[in-house]
């Protein structure tokens, strides 16, 4: 069952049991798992006539006894006071209650004691405790994503509470999936150990009855990495759709942002980009730049048609077959409208920014060997006025983990470059990358220079050219995918957390990525699945990164507000910087 399915069958569950006018009470965090499955107009034929957020029922004191209370809530404390509050003096006329996570003993009796008027009807867990934006990937949306990259000393209880959420999250996708997985983790990140064994700990221990599904011959694979073993991806600007609207516009939670993009008709100031709810989106995802605008300038000739067919009407009957597609034309116009924008301010921002200049030096330096030629583009990009201050950041980001040890003194060279070139410059902060994420601290082939077979692959992908220049890097996660097909994935770099090891192949594989996913590599993940090789990847994580929103022009304006709900590798990287140079505990 893949991720959407599960999410929606819980919802569905949830809301047709319960008959008449209801209301539904959600929290910050479900009214992401819900809004990305379920549209308003789904919902309203679930007979749902209000959709609250649980702060704000808290302080209204409306009766509406007519109504019926469905509350969808994660297990938290706030939640259970939240609650308790309003058993005191109840607004509804029946209250139900679903949560997205394992409920503890001693909620389940606070909820009990407050229920004196018992207008309580049931309790119930749902474990829909992610948010399931493709059908193969998933995100906890989880705010201080930074805390990863932070030893344990720095903050202990705000570590706790991050590899909490996690774990929750990862839970709540194996009981959904109704399976327990066996465990393994990457060797060299202390906190992807942590996460796993904790993980262990819930499933084979604290809830092992909970997790006691019918066994099958083979165990499904969790396997947990750390973001810094592969800090090239979220860095490079991308050239197909979905990750590129990302990038260059952001995406949260299926929803693109177009207030800030000149003059737009107000019901498209915020438009939907899921492949549950747009065909277009799901057929042209995962296509390239160059493609996408080819097969818009045909979905755009096929509405002028059926617009000249409409302006045709010459009877009654051809007035009444207008009525009766109407609808179905309204949604096209908004669509078509809807994609035309959104192409057209990227390409406006690639013309701007010089990305198809700066994008061929950044794959050659993630793909291509040639340090003496790297440097030189390099710095000739470095010196040219129409590159933005972010593009040359990561350009010398993306260098600098390239040839760490192999150009000490051109690195220095390009340091000082960038601090002259660049007023924001924070001093340091690509030495603190390479410090999170250099070469000492990474276990995978990142640039398929270490293992033989990798480095004859690459041999052969350069005897043989590339298809597309700006789109032939290939995550890490390609390679992890591709080891684990083949059984080759090996123990000492990815060990097993206790006594369960993989007996055979398995079917089914969650890779959660400690720091975030790309839509990079949620693609790679779609097309490994498309090739139907036997195994199905899940891709889920912290968060969805970018490697920064918009056009804003450097990490330091990260804090605007504009930024609060889109996450992305460098600023994620500055404010660990910033905590690690404040905090005592660090020597």
């Amino acid at each position: 069952m893949v991720l959407i399915s599960a999410v929606r069958d819980y919802i569905s569950r949830m809301l047709q049991d319960i008959s008449g006018m209801k209301v539904l009470i959600l929290d910050s965090h479900t009214v992401s798992i819900v809004s990305v499955v379920y549209s308003q107009s789904e919902l309203l034929q679930k007979e749902v006539f209000l959709v609250e957020l649980v702060d704000s029922i808290s302080m209204s004191k409306e009766s509406m006894s007519h109504l019926k209370a469905v509350y969808f809530l994660r297990p938290t404390s706030e939640n259970i006071q939240h609650l308790r509050r309003q058993f005191a003096s109840p607004r509804f006329g029946e209250y139900h209650l679903f949560f997205s996570n394992i409920l503890k003993d001693t909620q389940i009796h606070i909820l009990a004691d407050s229920d004196e008027q018992e207008v309580v009807q049931q309790v119930q867990e749902f474990y829909a405790d992610f948010v399931a934006i493709d059908p193969f990937h998933f995100t906890l949306n989880m705010s201080s994503n930074h805390i990863y990259m932070l030893p344990a000393v720095v903050d202990p209880s705000g570590l706790q509470q991050y590899c909490d959420r996690v774990v929750d999250g990862i839970g709540a996708i194996f009981l959904a999936l109704k399976r327990r997985p066996v465990i393994r983790y990457q060797r060299t990140s202390d906190i992807a150990k942590r996460i796993a064994h904790e993980t262990s700990k819930l499933m084979y221990q604290q809830e092992s009855g909970l997790f006691d599904f019918r066994r099958t011959e083979v165990s499904p694979l969790l396997l947990v990495v750390d973001r810094r073993d592969d800090p090239v991806t979220p860095l490079l600007n991308q050239w197909t759709y979905q990750a590129m609207v990302h990038e260059l516009i952001g995406i949260q939670d299926n929803k693109v942002d177009l207030k800030n993009i000149g003059k737009i008709p107000k019901d498209q100031q915020e438009v939907v980009l899921s492949s549950e709810q747009d065909a277009f989106f799901k057929a042209n995802m995962y296509e390239n730049f160059g493609d996408i605008g080819m097969n818009i300038k045909r979905m755009v000739d096929e509405f002028q048609q059926i617009s000249k067919s409409n302006q045709n009407i010459l009877t009654v009957e051809d007035m009444a077959k207008f009525v009766d597609n109407y609808p179905e034309y309204r949604k096209m116009h908004g669509n078509v409208s809807k994609h035309v924008t959104m192409v057209t301010e990227m390409s406006k921002i690639v013309e701007e920014r010089k990305l198809m200049l700066v994008s061929q030096t950044e794959q050659e330096l993630a793909c291509n060997g040639g340090q003496v030629a790297a440097f030189e583009a390099v710095t000739n990009l470095l010196n040219d006025e129409s590159v933005s201050d972010i593009d040359r950041l990561r350009l010398v980001m993306l260098y600098a983990l390239r040839y760490e040890k192999e150009s000490p003194v051109q690195l220095m060279q390009l340091f000082n470059k960038l601090a002259s070139r660049s007023a924001k410059y924070k001093p340091g902060l690509v030495q603190f990358l390479l410090k999170q994420a250099g070469v000492d601290k990474r276990i995978g082939d990142l640039y398929g220079n270490r293992d033989l077979l990798n480095i004859a692959r690459n041999m052969a992908r350069g005897l043989k050219g590339v298809e597309n220049v700006y789109t032939q890097h290939q995550p890490l996660l390609f390679q992890t995918m591709e080891s684990i097909n083949k059984g080759r994935l090996r123990d000492v770099d990815y060990p097993f957390i206790g006594n369960h090891f993989q007996q055979g192949r398995p079917q089914d594989v969650v890779i959660f990525i400690v720091g975030g996913t790309t839509y990079e590599e949620a693609r790679a993940v779609a097309l490994q699945n498309a090739s139907n090789s036997g195994i199905r990847f899940i891709l889920g994580g912290s968060v969805v990164l970018n490697s920064k929103r918009g056009n804003t022009s450097f990490p330091s304006y990260f804090a605007q507000k504009s930024f609060s709900t889109n996450y992305r590798f460098l600023k994620d990287l500055e404010e660990a910087q910033r905590i690690n140079r404040t905090s005592p505990n660090v020597v």
